[in-house]
């Protein structure tokens, strides 16, 4: 398979040439224009260079595409996909950029997200929307929507993600990509942006193969002693592999929304294979009260909002309107205004039980398996949110704190019901893998989830590479061998 691997060692060998590859993904990425997966031009002369300095890295100089969205690099657009931004340039290249360069990948080009990454699809007013290399009619998902299609179309073998509700694995699901989110506090961070989300937001990639996510991740994986979440080492030194994994798994959607007959049937799909494979699987009860931690999810978003655009405001010397930005982002800011400190800490300390709950589970199983979405990806013009709602946001200000919380919960609630199990690993830290092992009926893929404890990301490795070499994966045309 042309994955990064194949690519990094072919620049290594001398068997391709940076100029070549160079040239190749910047036709590739012209004759998929359609996609609307890029959101600046690409710099040839700069990305020769800058190999230059990253072709000694694991990944041999491999390009990779940066995410619009809090992956800053010097002299680099950063917009946040939001108007008020449209014009900024970052400043300084962040530690994660730097970790990437030094991981051996050259930046090369920037992908397209939500104003934000605020929604699990990808069309902020400001760029337009990304539609899925599977179907145009469809959104490869969000945030990281415009990395999700750059990958699924082959342009690029590996793609710069973020995630802080979902935002690699959901894309992964609908774009039939593999999707790690790390451990809290393993991948870099900082220096202007320590905590992200109280750590729910993490930095990382879509790939094709586990031999790329696992590489990318001994590669990246690090502590930095100014960073405010470090994660546990309980797998930094050398585990045995385990013959037997225990795994339990549910279909239930912990919002209590409805789970299509896909998503159902890509799980027992999953379960059966397993247990014909010697695997212990189990079946269990949701282990926590979904809606509460969503309802503390939003919370968090709207209190990390509000202290956002306060930070912007000091800024740019004026106060922010519902003009600068989306209506969907002016009521979710609008509710974190309207948010006490001594709720958010009671929020924060919610999530702290969460994940006392989850690693008390993983003391008995090994992994958790769920769908990673509980729908194959929407269409480009599905109505997540109707005009009505639209016309409250337009008010938000106006409204109470329970009615901005409601408002923002009815703002999401046809979103969440297509993503209700991502959400969870954000807040109690814990790693999570989308697996593309999965097509419906229409040809549209879907994958499944597996989380495991904190630092055990060499789990999640493990079973990947079980369903992988068991060809169990339903990757893009591109990478079909």
């Amino acid at each position: 398979m042309k994955d990064a691997t194949y690519y990094a060692e072919a620049l290594k060998a001398g068997n391709i040439s940076i100029e070549t590859l160079l040239t190749e993904i910047t036709k590739k990425a012209a004759a998929e224009s359609k996609l609307n997966a890029f959101v600046s031009d690409f710099d040839v002369i700069a990305a020769k260079k800058e190999y230059e300095h990253n072709k000694d890295g694991v990944f041999g100089g491999l390009p990779v595409p940066l995410k619009i969205l809090g992956q800053n690099k010097a002299g680099w657009a950063q917009t946040s996909a939001s108007r008020i931004f449209k014009d900024a340039k970052a400043s300084h290249t962040n530690n994660f950029v730097k970790s990437l360069a030094a991981s051996g990948l050259t930046p090369f080009g920037q992908t397209n997200a939500p104003e934000f990454g605020f929604k699990n699809i990808t069309d902020p007013t400001l760029y337009g929307p990304t539609r899925n290399p599977w179907n145009l009619a469809y959104s490869p998902g969000g945030s990281s929507g415009g990395a999700a299609a750059a990958v699924a179309a082959g342009i690029f073998p590996l793609a710069a993600a973020s995630d802080g509700g979902g935002s690699i694995r959901i894309p992964a699901s609908f774009s039939g990509l593999i999707g790690l989110k790390p451990t809290r506090g393993t991948i870099p961070t900082g220096p202007d942006s320590w905590r992200d989300w109280q750590g729910a937001a993490i930095n990382f990639a879509l790939t094709v193969s586990m031999r790329d996510t696992e590489k990318l991740f001994y590669a990246m994986r690090g502590q930095h002693p100014a960073a405010p979440y470090q994660a546990p080492k309980l797998e930094w030194e050398d585990k045995p592999t385990k013959n037997k994994l225990k795994v339990a798994y549910t279909t239930t959607s912990p919002v209590k929304s409805d789970v299509s007959k896909e998503a159902k049937k890509a799980v027992m799909d999953a379960v059966e294979f397993l247990q014909q494979a010697g695997h212990e699987v189990t079946e269990i009860t949701y282990p926590l009260d979904g809606k509460q931690l969503i309802l503390d999810y939003y919370k968090m978003n709207g209190a990390e909002t509000a202290a956002m655009f306060a930070e912007i405001q000091q800024g740019i010397g004026r106060n922010v309107t519902k003009e600068d930005m989306e209506l969907m982002t002016w009521g979710i800011y609008q509710a974190g205004l309207k948010t006490s400190a001594a709720k958010y800490v009671a929020t924060l300390q919610n999530w702290d039980r969460a994940a006392f709950v989850m690693e008390e589970l993983f003391t008995q199983y090994d992994l958790f398996l769920t769908p990673t979405t509980a729908y194959p990806a929407p269409k480009i013009d599905a109505s997540l949110q109707s005009e009505a709602i639209f016309a409250k946001l337009a008010q938000a200000e106006n409204l109470s704190e329970a009615q901005a919380d409601a408002l923002v919960y009815e703002m999401f609630e046809k979103s969440l019901a297509l993503s209700p199990f991502t959400q969870l690993a954000n807040l109690t830290g814990e790693p999570a893998i989308s697996l593309p092992t999965y097509l419906t009926a229409e040809g549209l893929p879907l994958g499944i989830q597996f989380m495991a404890a904190k630092g055990r990301e060499d789990l999640l490795f493990q079973i990947g590479t079980i369903f992988e070499v068991n060809k169990k994966f339903h990757l893009p045309k591109a990478y079909q061998d």
